[in-house]
């Protein structure tokens, strides 16, 4: 049965009449630094909610920054994992927050990265493991960040290691699994078939056009994904009115079933 207040929690950061949601990651900070589109966290966050984002995620020291006490209201997830550029592997996450913390803070929920497949994957399990232990007893919604990443993972888009990946994340107690997006929508159902939680793509890399990322949520939708987790490909943008726009036009093709061409024309009228 699911604890009340995870289902409250749940219906903050997902449309409750769609069933899906469009999260806008801004926890690039730690790893990427103040790159373009997060020097400047309020005024962000202000264009992702006006275009209809569900919910922002962001570390914890950023939540003042990118707290709205104005408009329209979007749901806050707390990630606590992170890791640098600068570091020996940035792939090595670590947790910095605890589920207590994200609580305080007002969270809606909360999130952690895992590498499946990586030399340190027996630790990013057993901390999963554990906060979604926590998430149970607090009634906090858990979304699992799921790469295939390592040794053995020859390619981290195919459909085999992204399902498994995905997987795992179920299995070990997330809400919502966040993970790579394999390319096409026939493969894609695959991992929405082996998973029983809400599969999201990752947004990935800033993109060459926004074309190529409609087109990516599109086919996600198709395959039957719960929508998408997009950051750089929305906030990387260099103007708060394409930011917004950007947001406005992935909204479009997770809640109302928009075609790309469809969803384009929020983009020309910047």
């Amino acid at each position: 049965m699911v604890h009340i207040g995870k289902q409250i929690r749940m219906e903050r950061i997902m449309n409750r009449e769609t069933g899906r949601t469009l999260i806008v990651p801004m926890d690039h900070g730690v790893t990427l630094g103040p790159i373009t589109g997060l020097e400047d966290l309020e005024e962000t966050v202000d264009a992702v909610a006006r275009g209809g984002a569900n919910a922002v995620l962001l570390h914890k020291g950023m939540v003042r920054a990118g707290h709205r006490g104005y408009g329209r209201d979007v749901g806050l997830i707390i990630h606590l994992s992170a890791s640098t550029e600068l570091g020996p592997d940035p792939n090595n996450k670590v947790l910095v927050s605890r589920v207590e913390e994200a609580i305080r803070l007002g969270a809606d929920a909360v999130s952690v990265h895992v590498n499946v497949g990586a030399e340190d994957e027996p630790q990013m399990l057993k901390k999963l493991g554990e906060i979604a232990a926590r998430c149970s007893d607090w009634g906090m919604p858990l979304v699992a960040m799921m790469y295939p990443r390592g040794p053995k993972v020859e390619d981290e888009f195919d459909v085999e290691y992204v399902k498994h990946a995905a997987r795992v994340g179920a299995e070990l107690g997330a809400d919502i699994v966040k993970t790579n997006y394999t390319g096409d929508p026939d493969s894609f159902r695959e991992v929405v078939k082996g998973c029983p939680v809400p599969v999201v793509i990752a947004g990935g890399p800033k993109a060459e056009t926004p074309k190529e990322v409609l087109e990516m949520v599109k086919g996600a939708i198709e395959a039957g994904a719960a929508g998408a987790a997009i950051g750089r490909n929305i906030f990387a943008h260099k103007s708060p009115r394409m930011r917004e726009a950007m947001t406005r036009a992935i909204a479009r093709i997770i809640h109302e079933d928009a075609e790309v061409e469809e969803a384009m024309k929020e983009l020309e009228r910047v």
